[in-house]
């Protein structure tokens, strides 16, 4: 696939601005050798754009893989909201970019207004439907959004719309809650994740939807798969497929990394900049 160095969309230049110097990063304290971040949703009130900034300027790679609802586009379209904090996140990745890292950006149906530019590169951003990935010991990776195996967000876009207000609610509580708890001295807690995980239909629909994308993993030919969407960071294997889905920033602040011998870990970033591995995959065993 060609790419071109032009990008002339006016709205694309809200949420992309020109790159500040790279000259102005700050010293990386953890070197990967691909990063995969998704669900950020920069537009949102839910969005945890300061941990992710402090992730971004602590972690460096040689190719980051933005997979997806990058922007708000569905919240934006209803009021806009766009602090400098998260200014600050589009201008972490583009200093990323001018300092020699690959940053590879496969839109999301929350930002799919970028998906009418796949192909196209700007300020070093390369658009892209989707990519295969080669891990450091040679497996290949599916990396895509998800959102096309979603039935909801295919077959009836209004109800998605009505499931991201209810979402976006949630959020908001379980951030009051968060609050409360952190007052009383006790540990993180999410309410919006518990209820994914113990809400019968939730539970279900996030079953169907890891097998759905494994299975076209299958379909393809390849060892696996990395998405986003659902907002649940996991590793697990599925069949032959290993599935890996990178999480969210706006309640997990998880990350899909992986290092120089293609071992594959989930992180997630808490306040202080503790880095604490929540899942983990040595890419080669997890096929036996």
């Amino acid at each position: 696939m060609s790419l071109v160095t032009s990008f002339d969309n006016q709205s694309a230049e809200r949420f992309w601005p020109r790159p500040v110097s790279p000259k102005a990063a700050p010293p990386k304290s953890r070197r990967h050798r691909t990063l995969w971040i998704s669900d950020i949703h920069l537009g949102s009130r839910g969005c945890k754009a300061e941990a992710l900034c402090d992730f971004l300027r602590s972690n460096d790679c040689d190719l980051l893989y933005l997979v997806g609802d990058i922007v708000d586009g569905w919240q934006l379209s209803q009021r806009w909201y766009w602090p400098e904090s998260h200014k600050a996140v589009i201008d972490e990745i583009l200093r990323m970019s001018q300092s020699g890292t690959r940053v590879i950006f496969i839109p999301g149906n929350h930002d799919e207004v970028f998906r009418d530019y796949v192909g196209f590169c700007f300020a070093g951003v390369e658009l892209a439907d989707e990519a295969i990935h080669e891990t450091a010991d040679g497996r290949r990776l599916l990396v895509l959004h998800g959102d096309r195996f979603d039935g909801v967000v295919t077959n009836a876009r209004w109800l998605a719309r009505a499931g991201d207000w209810a979402h976006a609610w949630a959020v908001r509580a379980n951030d009051l809650v968060a609050a409360a708890r952190r007052g009383l001295g006790m540990p993180y807690w999410s309410l919006s994740r518990w209820l994914k995980d113990h809400v019968k239909d939730a539970v279900e629909f996030i079953g169907r939807f890891e097998d759905a994308v494994a299975e076209e993993a299958q379909r393809r030919g390849v060892d696996g798969v990395v998405c986003g969407h659902i907002h649940k960071a996991e590793i697990r294997q599925i069949g032959d497929i290993i599935y890996c889905n990178d999480g969210d920033w706006v309640e997990s602040c998880t990350a899909l990394t992986e290092d120089n011998a293609g071992y594959l870990a989930i992180v997630q970033w808490n306040s202080g900049s503790l880095e604490i591995p929540v899942r983990k995959a040595a890419f080669a065993d997890a096929a036996e």
